[in-house]
């Protein structure tokens, strides 16, 4: 772990190829970090530059569409997939905030393929419901599947390095997180031609709901804050290379609290009010049936992972 500047970065490669104890040294690290904010860079991932810069040219072609052909990709009432528009979404509901819509779009996809012998109707109705693909650009399903399948890998290898941070074996989650019921969500905040309203922010404050998200906002941009233990509204700096990851309540809830879900929301820096800002949003979930309760054994809420997700959605889109 480093800072740069101020800002933790996990170096996953070091990781990888230190001995015993230079990874609970970096787990120790990793473990500071997520007790105090919970959000962090990751940088030497191991994710292939060709397959970002596919999905990223593939997106800004989607959302330069027309808004009757994204429309078209609307998700049914109650699915979680498909295009969402501006003015559909107010993050800071979820919290029981009443604030204007976001100054946002996305288009939102699934797990790539259903577990064999799944029969869960809840499942198969909500996480496994079909991805509503676009006829156009053109190879956007394959750019999509080839980075949403690189984060199922990226995710796995973060979760080895919680598991070590944790004082656990380094192969602890992995039977709860091998048919993970993850999201990619693809966000683009126009630019704004008009002051919002008062209270209007691109996305407002919120947490998210799983074990951790990984988040790769368009290179060199900003608006992204976390709240700080301070009280304070603090902004993520880019990280050239890196993708930042955050803990959700799920991995709140699974470290018996020891691990923080923080507030984040997305405002509008005055130099990018004309510029519209895309990130991509990868929400990491275990698997369907996964039990999941306090580490440390001793009370707490136990919960299963899928129907706690669907719960999650239906009280913020309910």
């Amino acid at each position: 772990m480093s800072d740069q500047p101020a800002f933790p970065i996990l170096d996953l490669a070091a990781f990888a190829r230190a001995d015993a104890a230079g990874r609970a040294a970096i787990g120790a690290e990793l473990d500071r970090t997520c007790r105090e904010t919970g959000f962090l860079a990751v940088g030497n991932h191991g994710v292939p530059d060709a397959v970002i810069e596919g999905l990223w040219s593939k997106l800004t072609d989607f959302f330069d569409q027309s808004p009757e052909v994204k429309h078209a990709l609307a998700p049914a009432p109650g699915a979680p997939y498909g295009y969402l528009g501006p003015g559909t979404e107010a993050l800071a509901r979820s919290r029981g905030e009443e604030t204007p819509p976001d100054l946002k779009e996305s288009f939102n996809g699934g797990p790539l393929a259903v577990p064999p012998g799944e029969t869960d109707p809840d499942a198969l109705a909500f996480c496994y419901a079909p991805t509503p693909w676009p006829e156009a650009p053109q190879g956007f399903r394959e750019a999509w599947e080839a980075y949403y399948r690189e984060m199922e890998r990226l995710a796995a290898r973060i979760m080895h390095a919680f598991a070590v941070a944790l004082g656990l074996p380094e192969d602890h989650f992995e039977s709860v997180i091998d048919q993970p019921i993850s999201a990619l969500r693809a966000l683009n905040y126009p630019a704004q031609d008009r002051p919002p309203e008062t209270g209007q922010l691109r996305a407002g404050a919120h947490t998210d709901y799983g074990s951790l998200t990984i988040l790769l906002p368009e290179p060199g941009s900003r608006g992204l804050e976390i709240l700080t233990p301070e009280g304070d509204w603090r902004a993520v700096p880019p990280v050239p290379g890196a993708f930042v990851i955050n803990i959700g309540d799920l991995m709140t809830l699974w470290t018996g609290g020891r691990w923080v879900s923080t507030l984040h929301r997305v405002v509008t820096p005055p130099e990018w009010a004309a510029r519209r800002r895309m990130s991509l949003a990868f929400f990491h979930q275990p698997n369907w049936h996964a039990e999941v309760k306090p580490l440390a054994g001793e009370g707490g809420e136990t919960v299963t992972s899928g129907p706690y997700l669907m719960g999650k959605f239906a009280a913020a889109n309910g």
